[in-house]
Order: structure tokens, then sequence, then C-alpha cells
């Protein structure tokens, strides 16, 4: 394996560490130009992701008696595990802050502070129950080509952090979106493209009704980028950990609901 390719690797590598609960038992390098190379993977750690949850939902469904709503839940299940929750976490900070009303500076000294407040956990209860009703019907009225969507949400999301990651101002100089930003070169999301393309073209060959489907949740995923983009600015700023954060399940919710909302007016 040459050089490049080995950094590569190693900053998809570092992805798992950071990013899920998936052992990593080694001893990986943080320097800038591995770092770098993390912005590349992002995506394909979010189809690692993805197919981690069609693996498990279709073994669920097909190899064990167990009910649509018993598979929801176990995938459900899946979706905060296997981040370690560390998404969920920026969910509750940011949405304390948010909801404080108050000036910005304000709102970043509480998602500084390690007590949860009422908004956070309101907040989190509606995102997780929100999740829980999509992938209950969905799986209820689960397609062929409900599988090759349910791999995209978390690619999608993933390629969602990396271009915030990347792209939009910092709120402040330290945490881990200084960190990772800091890192982050010019081209460092021009790959992204290339992946989208690969992924359609995937799509294509084995189901044309995946592909429409898939060129509907990227322009959900534009949209909602472009309101992130705004927003987190007025909001915020600019971007923290756990804005970053906050902003993945954000855009994940919504893929989600989008494909629910496929489910019922897509009949192939």
């Amino acid at each position: 394996m040459g050089p490049g390719k080995m950094k590569i690797w190693t900053g998809f590598l570092i992805n798992l560490q950071f990013f899920t609960i998936l052992p990593v038992k080694r001893q990986l390098p943080m320097d800038k130009e591995y770092i770098n190379k993390t912005f590349h993977t992002f995506p394909l750690l979010g189809l690692l992701q993805g197919m981690v949850y069609a693996v498990l939902l279709f073994v669920l469904l097909e190899w064990t008696p167990l009910s649509p709503l018993a598979a929801a839940f176990f995938l459900w299940l899946l979706t905060i595990i296997i981040t370690g929750g560390l998404h969920l976490d920026g969910w509750i900070d940011a949405s304390d802050a948010y909801f404080s009303y108050r000036d910005i500076p304000k709102r970043l000294e509480i998602m500084s502070d390690p007590r949860t407040g009422a908004f956070g956990v309101i907040s989190v209860i509606v995102l997780l129950g929100s999740r829980m009703l999509f992938l209950y019907e969905i799986i209820q009225n689960i397609k062929p080509w409900s599988y090759s969507l349910i791999i995209m949400v978390p690619f999608l999301g993933r390629t969602a952090m990396g271009l915030i990651l990347a792209k939009m101002p910092l709120a402040k100089t330290d945490g881990l979106a200084a960190f990772f930003q800091a890192a982050a070169g010019k081209n460092s999301t021009a790959v992204y493209p290339v992946y989208l393309a690969l992924a359609g073209l995937a799509l294509l060959s084995t189901n044309v009704t995946s592909f429409y489907s898939f060129i509907v949740l990227i322009i959900v995923l534009i949209f909602s980028m472009l309101f992130l983009k705004r927003k987190i600015i007025k909001w915020f700023g600019g971007i923290t950990g756990d804005v970053n954060g906050a902003s993945v399940e954000g855009v994940e919710l919504i893929l989600w609901m989008t494909i629910w909302l496929l489910h019922y007016f897509v009949t192939d």
C-alpha cells in the first residue's frame, strides 16, 4: 500500500475511533496530514454504518420470528449505540443553548456546560421518538429498495458532517470542530461528488426506484445544508463540536422522514 493510500486508510481508522464504538486497537497518528484524510473518508464511514444497519434489519426480518416493531426497535437502538451517543450529546447541548433564547455568547457558554437542561431532554425525546416512528413504518411497509435507502441515510449524513466541518465558519477557536477544521484543506471534500455519483450508478444498476429515491434524498440534503448554513451562523455564530453533532442528527432525521414519506407515495 502506497503512502497516499496508507494515509487515507489511517484517516478512516481515525474516524472509526472518533465517531463509532467499533474497536480500533491501534495508536493512530493525529498529525494534520492524517486528520485531513478523515474528511476524504467521512462518507465511507457512513456507508459502512448504513451497511451494518441494512444487514441487521435483513437478518431480523428474514431469519428471526421478530415482529416489525421489534425489528424497528433493535435498528433504532443500533443507530444510538453505534456512535456511542456522541451526536446525540451534541443535539442535547445545542437544544439547551438554542431554546435558552439568549445571545450567541451565552448560548456558547450553555453548550459548554456539562449539565443537561429540560429543553435538551425534551428535544432528544422528540428526536428519538420521531426516528422510531419513521423506522417502524418504513419496516412495516418495507420494499425491495428500502434496504439501499437505509444504507444511504448515514452515508449522506456523514457527507453533510464533512461539509459542515470543512466549509462553515467556527464559533470558537478551540474544541473538536476547530481541531478538525484546522486540518481541512481546500480540496478536502472535493471527492464527495464522486462518491455520490458512484452511489447513484450502483443504485441505478440494481433498481430504478432506488436511484430516483436517492436523487430525492440528495435534493433534501442540499436544501438541508442551505438551511443549516444560514441558521447555524444566526443561532450560534458558527459551528462547534456540539453544533456539528446536532446538525448530523437533524439531517439524518430529515432523511429518515423522507424515506418514510417515499414509502407512502412510491408504490413500486
